[in-house]
């Protein structure tokens, strides 16, 4: 495994990347929130793997002109692999590009499981994840002193099962910050899972393709989550923010107050 990207000056000054994946982050949509490392790798690399159905065709525009552009969304795990490996094999630079941030739902652990296996080097370059870019959108810290300090990223089950020890009504029971991922084709479940903790006016974000041009963002009481969803026909890329944190409650962190003293600051 790789611990850093290593970009090659050639003589003829462009830059090229050593022959590895670089499994890479492409944010929640907007490609201007792409990381300077990202946007680094899609210029240099000599392939482009990425999910065409979640993945905005504009990043693609920061690619080289001779790249090789391959989409995934038609293709098994194991022909995805395939081609990463011959083409590294090949000595070319391969992006396997994915949306949001790699260590949530991309199906990478399966993949760098196999890219070791075959002795692929590779390295994970993060990205921005939705549930960021929902609260930057919402301009709301999910994390509000005295109100909520714990924020539970997960999902129901689906065509992928959930282990029953993380249950969404187990989860439920803290009350925190919750984003749910995936949910949207089973959001009556949902629905009914989160009631049995939250009280039926907690609000809820319902966010779709943060970031794309056809971006929604619909606030609503907990109870009406699975209605506004059917009205605005949202099946996918969908991810709800259920949060106390969305009724603005003023609060203020100790760290800036003047009474609180730290290594850099004495109280007044």
């Amino acid at each position: 495994m790789r611990k850093s990207t290593n970009l090659i000056n050639d003589k003829k000054n462009h830059t090229s990347l050593e022959s590895a994946v670089y499994i890479v982050g492409a944010g929640p949509g907007d490609p201007e929130l792409l990381t300077v490392k990202a946007q680094k790798l899609l210029q240099c690399a000599d392939v482009i793997l990425f999910a065409d159905s979640l993945v905005p065709q504009q990043i693609l525009e920061l690619c080289r002109e001779d790249a090789e552009i391959i989409p995934s969304a038609n293709k098994t795990l194991e022909e995805i692999l395939q081609i990463m490996i011959e083409r590294v094999r090949s000595h070319k630079s391969v992006v396997r590009l994915h949306s949001g941030d790699p260590s949530l739902y991309s199906a990478i652990h399966e993949q760098m499981h196999l890219l070791a296996e075959a002795e692929i080097p590779f390295e994970v370059i993060p990205g921005i994840s939705a549930f960021q870019a929902a609260a930057a959108k919402l301009k709301i810290e999910l994390t509000v002193p005295g109100l909520v300090q714990t924020i539970i990223l997960t999902r129901i089950s689906g065509r992928t099962e959930v282990p029953e020890r993380e249950e969404l009504a187990t989860l439920a029971a803290h009350q925190a910050s919750l984003c749910l991922y995936l949910s949207a084709r089973h959001v009556e479940a949902a629905q009914a899972k989160l009631l049995e903790h939250y009280c039926a006016e907690t609000p809820v974000a319902i966010c779709y393709r943060l970031g794309w041009s056809n971006e929604k963002i619909r606030i609503v009481p907990l109870n009406q989550m699975a209605n506004c969803t059917h009205e605005e026909k949202l099946i996918r890329t969908t991810l709800y923010v259920v949060s106390p944190a969305l009724s603005q409650v003023s609060a203020r962190s100790r760290l800036y107050h003047p009474e609180h003293s730290h290594l850099f600051r004495q109280s007044h």
